[in-house]
């Protein structure tokens, strides 16, 4: 389930998306420095000239230097705290270890919980809260996924505007009311997603792959649940799971802007005692090992999905840094990578092809996906399994891996460069309980990788002929692949199916 900002009083984002879990892999890694507050710094004085780029001269740009400071409220909870002073206002993102991994016998039970938040609260219905905050200059936020469920506010930081913001959100996340006709409404508008999605090969394909993938392991099932399990949810069922899910042991509160020190403890302490109390949920088991083979799901469509999975890695392995550059360089990216210079730049066989590593709590997956044309369909599966075989048997090239860092170095200021991405990076290193460094070791660990390093990891994570493999198309009589050229005859489709 997709976050969702209060103006829009229906639920948002009808399923979570596999490439939720894609994108989450490239998770921003925030870094430490001293307490001192900006405030008792000087200020910078602007620059009087624009940089060239041939100023570089391949040496990464300058980025943003962040202090993080770090506690435990009274009740448990973490605060990762950044005082950014730029603009009048902050940040705030409540991360709970409630996501649809906790649903137990009862899937899509964290999204409807985390839905309902802002749906009703004493006094208050889902529109005097978002007129509450509208008429505040205030943002709230909430999403649920696999692992995790999210409640975020953003707020002027004057006290005239923080204070009335963050008792209505403390209300709202710490003690919803959970109206039964609300609940009836997103019950009804899961269940029409639900009917949408049988007309999706996309999402019937990620559905059935995390199902082999994961098997009886809570990642399996999707995160919005299905008609069946929805369907007999009750109000009861919520206020046992928030009262469980949603406290102050089980929470990270991440805090970034206009604010000191002193100004965000008491804002932690707030919303900390306004959650229920209670202890962090265990973490999810590791899944086991899938049994690798292909499934195919026939389906009346023009294209074929392609999906080719395995289990990767969890957010702490310490290969991290070496898989996500050797990925960028096999598909992570757009046009260069391996897969997409010979599936779609040589051949025109597909729109886009991409791959990427999912790290998860426990292992998430590392997949493969893309769409072709149904009557190419055998052909480019193949032609996907042989460049990742071929691309671990000799590693990358000291060009594509010199190239990936370089990327690497010159996209990586911008995962600070808002206080909106350094509240969701400090969420993160909160909940995978990262080390404060993490920002500065990760940019270390990427541009002093060397090939064989890169190889050997991928090698130690990854084996060709054991994908988990699913696809959704139609079954019609196959062509031979067209061979590799500079102009291939048929160009890609424009738009990709769903």
């Amino acid at each position: 389930m997709s976050e969702r900002t209060t103006p829009r009083y229906t639920l948002m984002g009808l399923g979570i998306l596999l490439a939720v879990a894609l994108l989450a892999f490239f998770l921003a890694r925030p870094a430490q420095s001293d307490n001192a507050a900006v405030a008792e710094k000087p200020a910078a004085k602007p620059s009087s000239t624009l940089q060239s780029l041939a100023e570089l001269d391949n040496k990464a740009p300058s980025r943003r230097q962040l202090d993080i400071q770090t506690w435990n409220t009274a009740e448990g909870a973490k605060v990762l705290f950044v005082e950014a002073r730029e603009l009048p206002m902050f940040d705030l993102r409540l991360t709970f270890a409630a996501g649809s991994s906790q649903d137990g016998d009862a899937p899509g039970l964290a999204t409807l919980t985390n839905a309902m938040l802002n749906e009703g609260v004493a006094g208050k219905d889902v529109s005097a809260i978002a007129e509450g905050f509208e008429g505040l200059g205030a943002d709230f936020g909430n999403g649920a996924y696999r692992d995790m469920a999210v409640a975020t506010l953003r707020s002027l930081s004057s006290t005239s505007k923080r204070e009335p913001a963050l008792k209505l959100f403390a209300e709202v996340v710490g003690k919803p009311t959970f109206p039964s006709d609300a609940l009836a409404r997103i019950k009804n508008q899961l269940l029409a997603g639900f009917e949408y999605q049988k007309q999706n090969p996309g999402k019937l394909a990620s559905q059935q792959l995390f199902e082999r993938l994961y098997g009886s392991h809570p990642y399996a099932h999707p995160s919005d649940g299905n008609a069946k399990s929805i369907t007999p949810i009750t109000v009861e069922q919520l206020r046992a799971f928030h009262a469980k899910a949603y406290a102050a042991g089980n929470v990270v509160i991440a805090l970034v802007g206009d604010l000191s020190r002193e100004d965000a403890e008491k804002i932690a302490a707030q919303v900390s005692a306004a959650l229920p109390k209670g202890p962090a949920l265990a973490k999810v088991a590791e899944p086991s090992e899938p049994a690798p083979g292909a499934s195919h799901i026939d389906f009346p469509s023009k294209q074929t999905h392609l999906l080719l999975a395995q289990l990767g890695i969890d957010r702490n392995d310490p290969d991290y840094a070496a898989l996500t550059l050797g990925n960028q360089i096999l598909g992570g990216g757009t046009f260069g990578t391996r897969l997409m210079s010979e599936v779609r730049e040589k051949r025109g066989l597909t729109y886009g092809v991409y791959s990427g590593f999912s790290p998860m709590q426990v292992r998430g997956p590392f997949l493969i996906n893309l769409q072709t044309r149904a009557e190419l369909s055998e052909g480019t599966l193949k032609l996907v399994q042989d460049i990742l075989r071929d691309y671990l048997k000799t590693g990358p090239t000291q060009q594509e891996l010199d190239d990936a860092k370089r990327e690497l170095a010159g996209s990586f200021p911008l995962s600070n460069a808002s206080n909106a991405s350094i509240v969701g990076q400090l969420g993160a290193i909160g909940f995978y309980n990262l080390p404060l460094t993490y920002l500065e070791d990760y940019m270390q660990q990427s541009q002093s990788l060397t090939t064989e390093q890169v190889k050997a990891a991928l090698n130690k994570h990854l084996v060709a002929d054991k994908m988990v493999i699913v696809t959704a198309g139609p079954s019609v009589p196959q062509k031979p692949l067209p061979p590799p050229t500079d102009k291939p005859a048929e160009q890609p489709l424009g738009v990709p199916e769903h």
